[in-house]
């Protein structure tokens, strides 16, 4: 059988890809579980994760026919497989998280691409929250989607069934880009070795922070403590910091003394 979730490990980033074409990229319990161990596998080894799909899918949510039998037969999800626990597991990931959004993401596809630090769409992606059409309420996307979103394009995605391409999620405010899906790769790919240059310790803290604020404190003096400290920290876990304003003051020297 083929893995259900593939690992490319590259020079400076790792790209983890979603792999059940079948399925468009459905998450059954085998998935999630290895879609967890996945993220350990890469934990303080890079800094930088591309997520996507195989095909022309990059995932449409929990997949509804296990989900339909673990109803039928009483079963509740694993610690070890809860689709909760995977998308809080790339929050708490010290990495960043970069969705590389190829085709079709739906329900829990879209509450991946909201969890991500940032995501690139593929013009052609087609992102939506079917849920309702379920008599349900998208108890993680929903969420996920509100958090992101304003209420009024939350609202649309969840009331109406409506799919939005990468264009109107750009537009949106739900992934940063929107290009052809035959850029999207390379696109993605130079994204990721950009922000891998910096330093570790200052990526993780300062995903930590944008969680932080103003979600957390979203008063300005708290705020700017909040940030003063998070320089405290980078410079307990790194030197990068300190070695950088030195550059940058030897640099200001030169220039200055060249005048």
């Amino acid at each position: 059988m083929d893995p259900l979730i593939i690992t490319d490990e590259r020079r400076d980033y790792a790209v983890i890809r979603m792999n059940r074409p079948g399925k468009r990229n459905a998450m059954n319990r085998a998935a999630r579980r290895d879609l967890l161990n996945a993220f350990e596998v890469v934990r303080g080894r890079f800094k930088v994760v591309i997520l996507t799909g195989t095909s022309n899918c990059f995932c449409s949510g929990v997949d509804p026919g296990e989900a339909f039998c673990d109803l039928q037969n009483g079963i509740s999800d694993d610690a070890s497989s809860d689709w909760m626990e995977v998308n809080l597991a790339v929050r708490s990931h010290p990495a960043i998280f970069i969705a590389a959004v190829n085709g079709v993401a739906l329900g829990g596809g879209a509450t991946l691409i909201n969890v991500c630090d940032l995501a690139l769409a593929a013009d052609e992606a087609e992102i939506g929250l079917p849920e309702l059409g379920f008599s349900a309420y998208a108890q993680l996307a929903g969420p996920a989607t509100q958090i992101q979103l304003s209420r009024k394009r939350a609202a649309w995605l969840m009331l109406t069934g409506t799919r939005i391409n990468g264009s109107t999620a750009e537009q949106w405010g739900m992934v940063n880009r929107s290009v052809p899906r035959a850029q999207l790769q390379a696109n993605v790919e130079k994204l990721a070795h950009q922000i891998a240059q910096y330093d570790a310790a200052a990526l993780s803290e300062t995903k930590r922070a944008l969680d932080v604020i103003p979600a957390q404190i979203a008063n300005w003096r708290p705020a700017f403590e909040y940030g003063v400290d998070v320089n405290a920290r980078i410079r307990s876990q790194s030197g990068a910091q300190r070695a950088g304003l030195e550059s940058f003051a030897s640099r200001t020297q030169s220039n200055q003394d060249e005048l």
